[in-house]
């Protein structure tokens, strides 16, 4: 490694993770045996491999010298790395309105270099004007939710594009969206308008697709559920699945290659079934007509 680049803590952990998996592996250590002579629980060690808890800078310095890895340079980049795993982000203010697992959804999508989202019912929270995710938050929040936590909500969506959409060298994102998505905006009366001009306007980025499954294309494999597959830069970085239901959220990492390689084909064999970026976006402005 030659420095660390400038990404989320969790990334961070998750390349962490990694090197010191190799390095356990290098001296051919168990779990167990690392546990008993770092005086650790067996736990933590699995947490610490698993990228869910950060290491402190100390404790990774004797965990090194026990994997026998004492060249400076690799010690510093990796202590380095363990810094940066450790720092605070703009979502940490939100722990406590949102769900554990949106928020590490939140740190891969920053360091992820290309997006793939599905949707067969509303416009993925990345496309979304503030009026449309307004009327989608308010509607679908549980009775009695407090309008500051809808508030919160809104927030964290603007500012999710804000950094991941308008930022300099912004990931290729492609978002492909069952075309009953485009008929439930037409149905939010003065919502409407605005939310079909952002697609309009963000299909025409270079670095972004909208493409559109028309309903002839009839029932469909995956049909039912939204999906984003995010893929990062550095190739031992394993891809991510979120997975977003009404009741609960879910996020596929490295244990679950065999399921995430499956999400990735059945991207595919949506996108296949779609009009194409050029005659989705002549659809979208003839709407405007």
């Amino acid at each position: 490694m030659s420095g660390v680049p400038s990404q989320s803590p969790l990334v961070q952990r998750r390349r962490l993770r990694t090197e010191l998996r190799r390095g356990r592996a290098a001296v051919s250590l168990t779990q167990e045996q690392v546990a008993v002579a770092m005086d650790w629980s067996l736990s933590k060690v699995i947490r610490i491999e698993n990228g869910t808890v950060s290491i402190s800078t100390n404790d990774l310095r004797v965990l090194l010298n026990l994997y026998e890895i004492r060249d400076r340079s690799k010690v510093d980049d990796l202590v380095e790395l363990a810094r940066a795993s450790r720092q605070a982000s703009w979502w940490s203010q939100y722990r406590e309105v949102l769900t554990p697992q949106y928020l590490q959804y939140i740190e891969y999508e920053e360091a992820a270099t290309v997006l793939r989202s599905y949707q067969p019912i509303m416009v993925q929270g990345l496309l979304q004007t503030e009026g449309y995710a307004a009327s989608v938050i308010r509607k679908l929040a549980p009775p009695g939710t407090r309008a500051e936590l809808i508030r919160t909500q809104i927030d964290v969506r603007m500012t999710r594009q804000q950094r991941l959409l308008e930022q300099a060298a912004p990931p290729t994102y492609i978002s492909i969206l069952d075309e009953a998505v485009i008929h439930h905006i037409l149905g939010e009366g003065n919502a409407a308008a605005g939310q079909i001009a952002r697609l309009i306007e963000i299909a025409n980025r270079p670095n972004c697709v909208i493409e559109i499954v028309p309903f002839s294309a009839g029932l469909y494999n995956g049909m039912l559920q939204a999906f984003l597959h995010l893929e990062f830069p550095d190739p031992e970085d394993g891809d991510v699945v979120f997975l977003e239901t009404p009741t609960r959220d879910m996020l596929l990492g490295n244990e679950d290659d065999a399921e995430i390689a499956d999400f990735r084909e059945l991207f595919e064999e949506i996108r296949s079934l779609s009009m194409g970026p050029v005659r989705s976006l002549a659809y979208l402005e003839n709407l405007t007509k």
